[in-house]
């Protein structure tokens, strides 16, 4: 089995190699990846091995994509801007580079009938929620309609280039029989991930062991569900290698919500801190105009009739092993 998996030295990637080299048996990996917000770092001990090689490139760089598209047998696609900090910063990046990603990579993987995996985003369900379950115990389900705002607010850049990704993932699926694997990820956390990009629960811990105060935005009644990587990468690669999911969409998340305020002081309490939490202003933090959602919590009957997947790591779990990796990187 040959894999390529472009952004493969960011945390999602980098935490996938690892799981592939301990679950596969001859598994041969290409990491292609330009490392704009993916780190080497987080693969090197696997690049010492024969069967894992390092590609520094673009997506965007077609005549290197299409020898690797042409060598492997499945692509897991997980490049892409990360982090709604970055979102909001840099709108044209984003966009450009989302659709011109999986414009180029569909092409290739569709001339070399190869099967790929789309890595989408919650993001794209926009405030769905919201307006569509009031009580939120059902969670978003994989065919809800999605509710989103202005196309002059940024936030919704993001969501919509994710969801053309699938919408021509889908197209390619029906018109060509490609085989396209889409699944939503909902705030995957664990190991490896990167303390900035506005990334909640690294911020929570990096602040909350140095005593500071841990800023919320907003009110922090805002509800949001976490899923640890492993437990994301475990069903994911199901999805794949069966082929379970080719020409479905998924929802790869947890049911259990938690509010940003609660979430605060569990990890004030896991970590024995005297910080203080603060709010501050969406508009503060992201400018004029920001919208976020309420709620925001996955629906995964889908995936559970599809595979054997139960979640195996609760959140007190997550943050701990959260907690371990960066003391020992001395990051936080």
């Amino acid at each position: 089995m040959k894999i390529l998996i472009t952004g493969g030295a960011g945390f999602i990637g980098s935490n996938l190699v690892e799981y592939l080299l301990h679950h596969y048996n001859g598994v041969e990996i290409v990491v292609l990846d330009n490392l704009s917000t993916g780190r080497k770092k987080n693969i090197e001990d696997f690049l010492l091995l024969p069967n894992v090689n390092f590609v520094e490139a673009s997506v965007l760089d077609r005549n290197n994509l299409e020898k690797w598209v042409e060598w492997c047998d499945h692509c897991y696609h997980l490049a892409a801007p990360v982090g709604v900090k970055l979102i909001m910063e840099k709108p044209v990046l984003t966009v450009v580079e989302n659709i011109r990603m999986i414009d180029n990579l569909m092409e290739l993987i569709c001339k070399y009938k190869k099967r790929i995996l789309i890595a989408s985003s919650s993001e794209i369900y926009g405030r769905s929620l919201d307006f569509l379950d009031t009580t939120g115990e059902a969670g978003l389900k994989e065919e809800d309609y999605r509710i989103e705002g202005s196309s002059k607010n940024h936030r919704w850049a993001y969501a919509n280039t994710k969801s053309l990704a699938e919408f021509l993932g889908f197209a390619y699926h029906k018109e060509y029989g490609t085989e396209v694997v889409v699944v939503r990820f909902f705030n995957i956390i664990g190991p490896k991930q990167v303390l900035n990009y506005g990334m909640v629960i690294p911020n929570f811990l990096q602040r909350a062991l140095k005593g500071e105060n841990i800023e919320i935005y907003g009110s922090g009644e805002q509800k949001r569900s976490f899923l640890h990587v492993k437990d994301a990468i475990y069903a994911t690669t199901e999805l794949m290698m069966t082929g379970k999911g080719i020409g479905e969409a998924f929802n790869i998340g947890n049911p259990v919500e938690i509010s940003m305020n609660d979430l605060a002081q569990k990890v004030i309490n896991i970590t024995q801190s005297n910080s203080q939490i603060v709010h501050i202003s969406y508009e503060a933090a992201y400018g004029k105009g920001f919208e976020d959602m309420n709620r925001r919590n996955a629906n995964i009957e889908k995936l559970q009739s599809t595979i054997n997947f139960n979640i195996q790591y609760q959140l007190e779990d997550i943050i701990r092993d959260i907690l371990t990796y960066y003391k020992e990187e001395k990051k936080i």
